[in-house]
Formats: structure tokens, sequence, C-alpha cells
């Protein structure tokens, strides 16, 4: 079959590769109808290369039709439809069973501790071949695909895979946790208008928040939020972007804050020499400075607590790498700013947001956001112009 390998720093190459076949009795074989390419692929691209081997498969946001099941997969059948969530979890360990599935102790990373399997990224969390392909052999089928009805199109539900649990659960981060007299959060902030930040924007206006934010300096992004109603800043027209914030809570800042940058954050020229550095040393040797060093672009996060109100919730989507970021441990405790994060549990949040993409009415408007859609063939392009915010690239759905 044909997929989408990682060859290199800024190297992904269409590759044929052997077809997935059932090795386990949980497993199951998908063929793959539509697939993303995520802003954290992105850093797959540029940052992660050193956890990464020549020709491994990428790609986290898959779904498709089933093809063939393992003996202990009963919920799924072939001819079914199914979205496949990018966390691999087993829905009967302890973490799977308090709602953490990102956390799966079934398929937890014990080589570098860290949490569950994911679909197609690193050594880090399993070095599992990912969903950018023709084919997936989707592990912990007994628990892990979401059966979808067939008949609208792949947009209205590929999203379960990863953006819309990670939005919803960015926004409920946000606004489950506030201290206040009556418990609401009316004001939100959000980060950065990528995907997840975009999709934020929208399941909070959802959720009945008043007011909600968003920074970014992308124009087609700035326009694509200020059209449904959010009040959109851009980043390169403020001197004083707290200031501007503040004067649109009652001199406060927003009661919550979603950092849906991450590492990639534009202003942080120290992180992105750190980032460089990196991807120019031996894997072994990059592998040790990932795991011990700062090398995060700490902009978005620093702004996240600068602009919270006291006693607000910071709430954190976007993928960090360093293990020894520095942070303003003083002003985040003087200010008593809350602090949630995490890889999103995917199928926590289903039963919430499956009810909204089955809507007819498309109340998150799934069905229009995706700017492209191409053929497998032209992913390693697509890869290229989305890192460098070329064409208007927003949000890629290859359909193999």
């Amino acid at each position: 079959m044909k997929a989408l390998t990682w060859h290199g720093t800024r190297d992904v190459r269409v590759d044929t590769v052997p077809d997935p076949a059932i090795e386990q009795p949980t497993d199951a074989i998908i063929r793959v109808t539509s697939s993303g390419i995520c802003g954290s692929d992105l850093h797959l691209y540029e940052v992660l290369g050193p956890f990464l081997d020549a020709g491994d498969v990428l790609g986290h946001e898959p779904m498709g039709v089933v093809e063939e099941v393992g003996s202990d997969v009963t919920h799924i059948k072939p001819g079914d439809r199914v979205v496949i969530p990018f966390n691999i979890s087993c829905g009967h360990c302890f973490m799977c069973d308090h709602g953490l599935q990102s956390q799966c102790e079934t398929t937890q990373v014990h080589d570098y501790g860290t949490g569950a399997s994911l679909l197609g990224y690193t050594k880090l969390y399993g070095q599992v071949p990912g969903g950018q392909a023709e084919y997936l052999r989707v592990p912990q089928a007994h628990y892990g695909p979401i059966k979808v009805p067939h008949g609208p199109s792949d947009d209205r539900f590929f999203y379960l895979a990863d953006v819309l649990p990670t939005a919803w659960q960015a926004v409920e981060y946000a606004i489950g946790s506030q201290v206040s007299n009556d418990g609401r959060v009316t004001s939100l902030l959000v980060l950065g208008l990528g995907p997840i930040g975009e999709m934020c924007t929208r399941i909070a206006q959802q959720r009945g928040i008043e007011h909600v934010m968003a920074i970014d300096l992308v124009p087609e992004r700035l326009e694509r939020a200020r059209a449904h109603g959010v009040q959109a800043i851009d980043l390169e027209e403020h001197d004083d972007v707290p200031a501007v914030v503040r004067e649109q809570t009652g001199g406060r800042g927003p009661d919550a804050v979603i950092d849906a940058v991450g590492m990639e954050a534009h202003g942080s020229p120290v992180g992105k020499v750190a980032h460089q550095l990196v991807g120019l040393l031996p894997d072994a040797a990059a592998q040790k400075v990932m795991e011990t060093a700062g090398t995060d672009r700490l902009a978005a996060l620093s702004s996240a607590f600068e602009l919270v109100r006291r006693g607000g919730t910071v709430s954190i989507s976007g993928v960090y790498g360093g293990a020894a970021s520095p942070m303003n441990l003083l002003q985040i405790f003087d200010k008593q700013v809350q602090i949630r994060q995490g890889q999103a549990n995917v199928k926590r949040w289903i039963d919430d947001i499956l009810p909204l993409v089955s809507d007819d009415a498309d109340p998150l408007g799934t069905e229009s956001f995706a700017t492209h859609h191409i053929a497998l063939d032209d992913a390693p392009d697509a890869y290229e112009k989305f890192q460098k915010k070329e064409d208007g690239t927003f949000k890629v759905v290859i359909n193999p």
C-alpha cells in the first residue's frame, strides 16, 4: 500500500510499504477514507526527529471502513464506518475507567515513561504506524473505534479522531474548574487560531460563553474567527496586547485562557535556535537534550499566564516537548492561576460531541472546516505549505 513516511527534518515522502495485517485478537484493519494533517504533525516534520526512524508512517486523525477484525472485536464488523481516536486505549484499566484514556495503563510506553500509545507519533508514544495511508491496523479495536452512520460526508465525523475532543477538553478544562461565586466563565481567550484554537472558539460559543476572544497573526485565521462572532486580535497590530485584552475584560483579564499554540509559538527566538540545534545532533544526543533540557518556545504559555485574570484558569492543549522549560512560577503562584492540560482523552468526550456532529444543522461547522482536500501523493507538498502557512492552508484532509 501507499503511505506517508518520515525520512528526516522537513522530509516526508509517499512510499510503498507492506499492507497491515491482524496481529492481535483485539486488532482491526480499516481502509482509510480520510486522514488529517494535524498541527502536531508539524512537530514531527520540524522538531521531534530524534524519536523517529526513516520510514515511520505518520498520521493520527484517520477514519474509514472496516475491512477485517480480530476474534475479540465484536462491536464493529467489516463494512462499518468508523473514526479512530488518536490515542490507543484498552477501555478497562484503572485510567480508562477514570476517563483518562490518554494515560491507558495497557498501552503506556514504559521505555520512555510516557502515557498511552498514539497512532503515528514517534518512539515516545509507541512507534505505531499511523493513518496517513491507504490502510491502517487499529490496535485495541475492541474499544477504540467510534462507529458513525453512512451517508453524511467524512468531514462531518472525522474530526472526532482528534480536533473535536482536543478542543472540547481544552474548553472543558478552562471552564470546569473556576473559583468564583457562581462558578461561571463569561470570558475566554484562545491563543492561536489554528484548527484546534478555531474549534475551541466554536465550542466555547456553543457552550454559552458570552465573550470569546482570540489572538493570532495570520489574517485568514483572524477573519475566519471574526466571521462567527469572535473578538479576534491581530498580534502584529498592537504593541501592548495585555493592555488591549484587559481593556476588553474590565481591567482584570479573561476568566480563562487556552494555549492552543504549544512549542511552535511565534516570538521565541531562543527556543527557535534550540529547536534547530537539536535537529543537528545525532539521534541519541538529541533525545537526551529534549528529555533533560528546555527546548520549547514558551511565548504563548508565558502570555497565557500574563493575560489570565487572578484566580483564573490556563488550559493547555498545545504540545510542549522540553523537560526543563522555564516558567514564571512567582507570577503563577501570586496570581493563583489554575493550570489544566494534557492529551485529549478522546473516548471520554464522544458522548458529548457525537450529537452535535450528527445534527444535520452542523452547529460546529465541521463540513466546511477544512480548506484543502488532497490525494495521498500530494501530502508532502501539503506538509510544506502547512508549515509555511502558504496557499491559505488551514486544515488539510488526505483522501487516500
